[in-house]
């Protein structure tokens, strides 16, 4: 095998690896990281872990970026999906796909479990560094989507009045979705 084959290889195993540890940190929290859990959850042996990530910091970071990853790649299939809906149009259905774009895929539940570890996550630097590094991917997909649909906010204030109605909603058991439709279409005077 070349030393070319060697490494992609290697950089294949260790995306694995951080995809593992994304899923057991949405999945379970961020105190769940551990060099043992993440080898188990991707069939790895422990030594790959450590061989790949020689700290926990590092495998966190990793494990955030990954995350991060995950979450812009959402956004663009979003992005790809959405309908020629405007704001101007219908403000309602422009909310809809704005909020799917932010909002992980899945119920309230989902919602509920991805936000709780994301609080959790902030408390990791690695962790918080790994997601503020990846923001400005999230950032750069949703600006174009908020252009697209002619919202009046920033991709940045789209992404936070969405993070305000998820509190909102799960605080006061309201559906996450209608609640943040409802505070988009608000905030943009609709």
């Amino acid at each position: 095998m070349t030393e070319r084959g060697v490494r992609g290889k290697g950089a294949r195993r260790r995306q694995e690896l951080a995809r593992a540890a994304a899923t057991l940190m949405l999945r379970e929290g961020p105190g769940a990281l551990t060099h043992r859990r993440v080898a188990l959850e991707a069939g790895a042996s422990l030594s790959a872990t450590t061989y790949y990530f020689a700290s926990l910091d590092e495998l966190a970071a990793a494990a955030g970026g990954a995350l991060a990853e995950t979450w812009a790649e959402h956004a663009r299939t979003v992005v790809a999906r959405a309908p020629g809906v405007t704001v101007q149009e219908d403000p309602e259905a422009a909310a809809d796909v704005l909020a799917g774009a932010v909002l992980p895929p899945g119920d309230d539940t989902e919602v509920r479990s991805h936000y709780e570890h994301l609080l959790g996550a902030g408390r990791h630097p690695a962790l918080a560094g790994a997601f503020a590094s990846g923001r400005s991917v999230v950032d750069a997909v949703l600006a174009e989507l908020v252009a697209r649909v002619g919202a009046p906010t920033s991709a940045a204030v789209t992404i936070a009045l969405v993070d305000g109605a998820v509190v909102t909603a799960l605080t006061e058991h309201r559906d996450v979705r209608g609640t943040a439709r409802a505070i988009l279409v608000a905030a943009w005077g609709r």
